[in-house]
């Protein structure tokens, strides 16, 4: 049990830093707290055109994240040149395919001593972090998968991202990716940001690479179990919670990826009046989120749920407080955020939730 007085305290985890050899290249990974032999570690990877700070460092900043951190060491984890101040890939180097980069993960849990772990990833390593799952279920407790698109790209998507290739610059074609139409017309002091970090800290002929890999992978082959049908279909057998704003590019895609998964160990999460980057836009609520389902995995204490609750009273009050304004949000349904906590419930689970 943690003390009331230890939450409160100044939290400084020990942060490592290192390249990590693996056979398809390095990857930078930054190792957050220390290991412990009886608790899985939080892995997480980011999207194309951002890094490790840039995706979830408002997240992890977060003061209502502090209480996870203090229970399960976070390894984050870069693509190979995607890191801050990265080089120029070698000429005669081969970017890795979205399942060549995940099955590089296996590497990463040997080198810190990691047993397990749990995958938090957005778009393009939310797709790395299912493939990871898929391929790997012994190393995987759960996941949370941000904006996940688990199909290929067809035909008409191959041709229209290179057009766009040829007529859009690389941080116009990444803001598209990550960012709805909507959330790029009005909220231009976020757009101009990322479009900052996309052109000054990252090395953009790496990051094109990454996204030619993205936009170039196979599609997740996952199939939903059907009762009575076959029982080893390919599906995810971890618990696993799919997060997208309602804002988001990645809506149908994510809610076509519930379609396909196991509905007993599936609970999808939509944010209302939400955009591209939920754990940037609504940090609080993703947290909120993210400690119920680990609280439904069995490593969070009821006790550390009690003090959540009672922090976030009040801000649940204003949003059930509706007027007018709200009707474009009220067209969802609230409810309660401790439903995630029964995530091995066998019942299938659509949230919609006004931020």
């Amino acid at each position: 049990m943690v003390l009331e007085d230890e939450c409160d305290s100044v939290f400084e985890p020990q942060i490592t830093e290192e390249h990590v050899e693996t056979q398809y290249g390095n990857v930078h990974c930054t190792l957050t707290g220390t290991p412990k032999a009886n608790r899985p570690a939080i892995l997480t990877f980011h999207d194309v055109g951002l890094n490790h700070k840039s995706c979830f460092e408002t997240l992890f900043n977060h003061v209502d994240m502090h209480e996870i951190l203090r229970h399960l060491p976070v390894c984050h984890v870069e693509a190979p040149g995607q890191h801050e101040a990265a080089k120029t890939l070698p000429t005669a180097y081969t970017y890795p395919t979205m399942d060549q980069l995940s099955e590089a993960l296996p590497a990463v849990l040997k080198h810190f001593g990691l047993r397990s772990v749990i995958g938090l990833g957005v778009g393009a390593g939310a797709y790395i972090l299912a493939r990871f799952a898929l391929n790997h279920p012994d190393l995987v407790d759960g996941l949370v998968l941000i904006n996940i698109n688990p199909n290929a790209d067809g035909i008409m998507d191959t041709v229209a991202n290179k057009i766009t290739g040829w007529t859009h610059t690389l941080p116009d074609s990444v803001i598209t990716h990550l960012f709805g139409k909507e959330e790029i017309q009005t909220n231009h002091d976020l757009i101009a940001t990322y479009r900052h970090h996309v052109t000054a800290t990252m090395n953009q002929a790496n990051v094109s690479q990454f996204f030619r890999s993205y936009n170039s992978r196979g599609a997740l082959e996952v199939e939903r179990p059907v009762p009575g049908g076959n029982i080893n279909v390919r599906t995810l057998k971890c618990p696993t919670l799919l997060l997208v704003g309602d804002n988001s590019p990645a809506v149908e895609a994510v809610v076509d990826c519930n379609s396909k998964l196991n509905p007993t160990k599936t609970t999808l999460l939509k944010m209302a009046d939400c955009g591209g980057l939920p754990q940037v836009d609504q940090p609080a609520k993703v947290i909120e989120a993210f400690k119920y389902f680990i609280q439904g995995m069995g490593y969070l204490s009821s006790a550390s749920m009690t003090r959540l609750r009672s922090r976030t009273t009040s801000s649940s009050s204003r949003t059930q407080s509706h007027g007018p304004e709200d009707k474009r949000g009220r067209s969802h349904t609230d409810v309660s955020m401790e439903s995630l906590s029964s995530s091995h419930q066998n019942i299938s689970k659509t949230t919609e939730m006004a931020c």
